[in-house]
This record gives C-alpha cells, sequence and structure tokens, in this order.
C-alpha cells in the first residue's frame, strides 16, 4: 500500500545517531556510520525521529510500503529490552552517568567536573535516557558557561546538564525538549541564558516545550552577563 513514511538522505546524515534513539520504533539503525530506515513496517509514520535530527537529513515522504506492523514492533522491543544495552549512534554520543566519587574530590589546584552524564549537547542527547528518570535539569546557553567563572559548583552540582545555543544550531530545541520534558519525570528546571537578545531564543524554546509537555515544571531562569555577572 501506498503511505507516510520516514526518509532518511545519508548525503546530510552526520552519523550522530539521534534519529535511532528516538526511533520508539526500531526501525531507524545506523549502518556504515550513517542513519538507515531498517524495515518498513516498524515504521509508523509519525515522526519523533525528525526533530531529533541537527542535519535536517530527516523527512517523510508518500510511497509504497508494508503496513505498520505493532506486534513486530512490540515483539522486536521486548527482545531489545531483553537483551544487555547497546547504543546503536555514534559512540561519542552514547548515554552514560558520570561517577562523582570521592576520588573525584577537588584537591590543591584542581577543580572538580560536576557534569553527571554525556552527552551533554541538546541536539545529541537521547530524548528516552535513563538519566532523566527524576532528574533536575539545567538548560544552559553554551557562552554561560564560559561567562560566568564558578559555573560548574554553582549551576551544575546534582543537574543532568542539557547546552545549546539557540542562535548556531540548526534544530528546533521546543519539539526536542518537549519530548524530553513530555516522556521523563523531570523534576525542576534552572535555565541559565546570557543578557544578549539572541539568547531569549533559548528561554522561549524552553517556556514554550513546558508548556507543549502539558506538564507543570518549575522552572528558574538565570541570567549572566558578558563581564561574567549575574544579572536575575
Amino acid at each position: 500500500m501506498k503511505r507516510r513514511i520516514v526518509k532518511i538522505d545519508r548525503d546530510k546524515c552526520n552519523g550522530c545517531g539521534a534519529c535511532a534513539e528516538a526511533c520508539h520504533e526500531g526501525a531507524i539503525g545506523m549502518v556504515d556510520g550513517k542513519a538507515q530506515l531498517l524495515r518498513d513496517d516498524y515504521c509508523d509514520g509519525l515522526g519523533d525521529c525528525l526533530p531529533a535530527c541537527p542535519a535536517g537529513a530527516i523527512s517523510f515522504e508518500e510511497r509504497e510500503a508494508a503496513d505498520y506492523d505493532r506486534a513486530a514492533v512490540e515483539k522486536n522491543m521486548a527482545a531489545r529490552k531483553a537483551a544487555a544495552p547497546v547504543h546503536h549512534g555514534c559512540p561519542g554520543s552514547a548515554p552514560k552517568v558520570m561517577a562523582q566519587t570521592a576520588e573525584k574530590e577537588e584537591s590543591a589546584g584542581t577543580v572538580k567536573s560536576r557534569l553527571n552524564q554525556w552527552p551533554c549537547q541538546i541536539k545529541l542527547v537521547p530524548v528516552n535516557a535513563a538519566f532523566f528518570d527524576g532528574a533536575k535539569l539545567l538548560i544552559a546557553a553554551d557562552c554561560t558557561a564560559y561567562a560566568y567563572g564558578d559555573f560548574h559548583r554553582e549551576f551544575m552540582e546534582g543537574r543532568i546538564t542539557l547546552v545549546g545555543c539557540p542562535k548556531l544550531d540548526a534544530v528546533n530545541y521546543a519539539d526536542k525538549l518537549t519530548q524530553i520534558f513530555a516522556n521523563n519525570d523531570i523534576q525542576d528546571i534552572l535555565l541559565t541564558r546570557m543578557e544578549v537578545p539572541c539568547c531569549g531564543g533559548m528561554e522561549f524554546a524552553v517556556k514554550k516545550a513546558i508548556e507543549a509537555s502539558g506538564k507543570d515544571i518549575p522552572l528558574k531562569v538565570v541570567t549572566i552577563g558578558v563581564e561574567g555577572n549575574i544579572l536575575s
């Protein structure tokens, strides 16, 4: 039958694997370092993978394709869940929780990292990563970590950190964040942004995503000046 189905442009694909992580049906996998639709009958045509793609490599097309097979999808996903967790995307974006042990405490001349998970880029992080469960989020505009000297200790401690730049990243943060908020138990959100006008895009995306998720998630916004001072 002819139906709506995902199309992947392998020339545009950068191999990040974000779409494979975002696909709840297991329809997309990584083949030779590129995303590929593995089976037509696994794709429901709803496109959860679209907002996850930072390269704009995913679109829809109308073509002859096998019917969506929910039973086959459920069987496949159950088998994957029972197996040892496997990351199908870029090795550098495999989800990982950091071990914050006593050995990493600060000593003279060193500062301990407060990063609690990997990846931390909004456009790379899987929307269903286990570290989101019950998490307190820090969503940070890229420049804030460079502008504010004590950023790790003051803002990142005890939080899952997501970073990005609304001006430079060609991705719709609101869509990706909506999925994260809607599909996980997020406790609260701390947003750090710069005073510059373009950084307002980050605040807008976070507020829009909270509203679209249908959840009442507490949000605190901290604005940092270009000279490294906290303005509000």
